[in-house]
């Protein structure tokens, strides 16, 4: 069989990282043709000495000379600047792009592959919510798939394996509710990003970790879920599920419900994204019900957790407001881990965004473009 030939956009991040656990996994079936990295030149450096790709980019100029330099008795190419991953995703060489990006920057890359044919292993959710519509059409055209790497996405996913002639009801999108479930605002006002970062049942990266805390992350997915599954506002639902073995459901007009399940592992989405439609033995541990006797959900508090209910309005304003509230939800939370804001301030700054900068309704990738820049500007006055 041929090697799926992979390029691994965010190498060094936590899903990246994952993934290339899984391919090392699977040295027989997957094979790294591109690794790129933002600024982590060290770790960069020693996942291509054992992985050995064709090309190599570091998105941190500076950084070029100590990557060059490591690998220059290895056959891997090296580049650098942001416009370099753009480029790289095009060549024919790449049979499918593992988008894990962290926010706005995935958009572009993706774009860019979409057009030149590549499949697609998203991650970026941002690249959804921010242009949803404009993506969709645009894997339509030129006949790309994108498979979902989110857990809840990839449950979703799972579910509609021989349903999709099926008319869907709904989607639930669970959540574990965060380090912060049942917490007051009261107890709010003073959490520090330490306490934050402590999820209690996943691994991730520091922002997707402030959204979990947030119910951001929620948010996110919903709108996420709208496009990639064509789904209308009001067919979607979240869910507080503390546990985290019931990634998603769907329930269908006759009023069934599918569920997939599985312990938190992010390894199982991202090898079924890059696996499908084939599902491989894998030694992930396995899920023991009699440690599990009591599974529970319960209604996310918007009025506590204010993004959710942020993330949904814009959900179904659509237009460019999703976009407002992504690139402001971005300055909030790099502010909140540096100290710069409190916790509880990150919707207000958000919703200070979605009141100044101009909403449209059907934006270009231009207009997408420039509203994401007007709002970081206008975020960063307001921390200024």
């Amino acid at each position: 069989m041929k090697k799926k030939r992979i390029a691994i956009l965010g190498s060094t991040g936590s899903i990246g990282t994952q993934a290339l656990e899984v391919i090392g996994a699977f040295p027989d079936v997957f094979e790294v043709e591109v690794l790129t990295a933002r600024r982590n030149a060290g770790l960069l450096i020693r996942q291509a000495m054992q992985f050995k790709p064709n090309h190599v980019v570091i998105a941190d100029e500076s950084k070029y000379a100590m990557v060059q330099e490591a690998l220059q008795h290895l056959p891997v190419k090296v580049y650098a600047g942001e416009q370099s991953i753009e480029q790289v995703v095009e060549m024919p060489s790449i049979d499918m792009v593992l988008t894990a990006l962290v926010g706005f920057s995935g958009l572009l890359p993706t774009i860019r592959a979409i057009k030149a044919g590549k499949h697609i292993a998203l991650a970026n959710k941002e690249t959804l919510v921010v242009a949803g519509e404009l993506i969709t059409r645009l894997a339509a055209e030129h006949h790309v798939a994108i498979l979902p790497v989110d857990s809840e996405h990839s449950a979703i996913f799972q579910c509609l394996a021989g349903e999709f002639h099926n008319r869907v009801e709904k989607i639930i999108l669970t959540a574990s509710g965060g380090p912060f479930l049942g917490k007051s605002l009261q107890y709010l006002e003073t959490v520090t990003p330490e306490q934050a970062l402590r999820h209690p049942n996943w691994n991730m990266g520091a922002k997707v970790t402030i959204d979990s805390a947030t119910l951001m992350n929620k948010g996110l997915e919903a709108i996420e879920a709208r496009w990639l599954f064509h789904l209308r506002p009001d067919q979607i639902e979240v869910l507080i599920h503390p546990q985290s073995i019931i990634h998603s459901i769907v329930q269908f007009e006759d009023s069934s419900m599918k569920a997939q399940m599985s312990l938190p592992d992010m390894r199982l989405p991202i090898l079924y994204a890059l696996s499908y439609p084939e599902r491989f033995k894998t030694s992930f541990p396995r899920l023991d019900f009699t440690r599990y006797p009591m599974l529970t959900f319960s209604k996310p508090d918007v009025q506590v957790f204010r993004n959710l209910s942020i993330a949904l309005e814009c959900m179904k304003k659509g237009g460019n407001l999703p976009c407002i509230m992504n690139a402001a939800n971005e300055i909030a939370v790099e502010a909140f881990l540096k100290h710069k804001i409190p916790f509880l301030q990150i919707p207000v700054l958000i919703e200070k965004c979605l009141e100044k900068i101009h909403p449209l309704a059907s934006p270009t990738l231009e207009e997408y473009r420039h509203t994401d820049e007007e709002t970081r500007k206008y975020a960063l006055s307001l921390l200024a």
